[in-house]
């Protein structure tokens, strides 16, 4: 079959198309794919440059979001039959592992997988839809509505917001009845934005973040009982590094900062001042569960959450999607597949 295979850590050219590699058979308990879509995540980009600590069972073929028909079907593998379709959770929360890291991943056209990590797409979900959700709506859900408690209407500063964790975020608190500020880089991504229901653009290209949100909602106080609010209730921030202080700056008595990775940089230099004068909340979320899957399928075919695909590339251009990615080219998801 063709893949887009990594064989060793590295920069863009570490990815290699290769036409001949293995199909893989099922095994007892597992079912093989024809992959249909597979989107793209910046968890890729670290496994590709590689991650301390994480050793890869090279070659490994990236690609954690998978959606796709089953073409086979292992021993003892009783509720599901050739021509289902399938979205994969890349957990496999029985025996550990993650797809496209430690077993081979969505950039191929079969992959398998053990049948205990496939949920059933719903009529009226797409391949492409299913694909662009585990990963980074799963996580923006995770965050926003179990971790983060967004609520009818707070203010939430969403930074990072054209990506896909971010534009998830935006139409969650939307939904939630939040008033939304989403931070773009360009006026062509903050007018999408504007089209999934964000209420105000910054664009941290033109304008420091922080002195926008002071210049539109004023500066935080520090006593109850202000005549003027102030700042705003919740942060989104993904993106750590630089940002991470101005962050704490935005956020009113009493506010949230919601966190779940770090694409900028892990170790931001802080100032612990402004979390106890101002009685800041600091929220982490890792990642999703089963349940956060399944709400989000039904999500999108309700229609009240809309999937944002940047663009789908063949398999053949695989190692290409994903610089778009890492150069942040990109509005939403970007898929690859048939």
């Amino acid at each position: 079959m063709k893949a887009i295979v990594l064989r060793e850590h590295g920069g863009l050219d570490k990815l290699q198309l290769e036409s001949g590699f293995p199909d893989p058979v099922a095994g007892p308990g597992d079912v093989v794919l024809r992959v249909k879509a597979s989107s793209l995540n910046y968890h890729d980009v670290f496994t590709r440059r590689g991650m301390p600590g994480i050793t890869l069972p090279f070659p490994v073929i990236i690609g954690l979001d998978v959606a796709g028909e089953i073409v086979a079907v292992g021993e003892d593998v009783r509720d599901w039959q050739p021509g289902d379709r399938v979205l994969v959770d890349p957990i496999d929360r029985v025996n550990g592992g993650l797809v496209g890291e430690t077993t081979h991943g969505g950039l191929a056209e079969l992959c398998r997988v053990p049948a205990h990590q496939l949920i059933r797409l719903p009529e009226g979900v797409s391949y492409d839809e299913a694909a662009a959700l585990p990963v980074a709506y799963g996580t923006a859900l995770r965050m926003m509505r179990r971790i983060g408690e967004v609520r009818t209407g707070e203010r939430v500063l969403i930074l990072g917001a054209s990506g896909g964790v971010g534009v998830c975020a935006v139409q969650l608190a939307k939904l939630a009845g939040a008033e939304v500020i989403a931070c773009a880089g360009t006026p062509e991504k903050g007018e999408r934005l504007r089209e999934l229901g964000a209420d105000h653009i910054i664009l941290y290209t033109e304008q420091d973040f922080l002195k926008a949100v002071q210049e539109k909602f004023g500066k935080p106080a520090r006593r109850r009982g202000a005549s003027e609010r102030g700042g705003v209730d919740v942060v989104v921030n993904f993106t750590g590094g630089d940002t991470w202080t101005r962050s704490l700056r935005c956020l009113r008595l009493g506010g949230r900062l919601l966190t779940c990775g770090a694409t900028a940089g892990y170790a931001p230099q802080e100032d612990i001042r402004y979390i106890w004068t101002f009685e800041l909340q600091i929220r982490g979320s890792n990642g999703w569960e089963r349940e956060d899957l399944h709400e989000l399928l039904e999500l999108v075919q309700s229609k009240q959450l809309r999937v944002l695909i940047d663009r789908k590339w063949p398999l053949e251009e695989g190692a290409q999607a994903l610089a778009s990615l890492e150069n942040r080219a990109v509005v939403g998801k970007v898929l690859v597949g048939a």
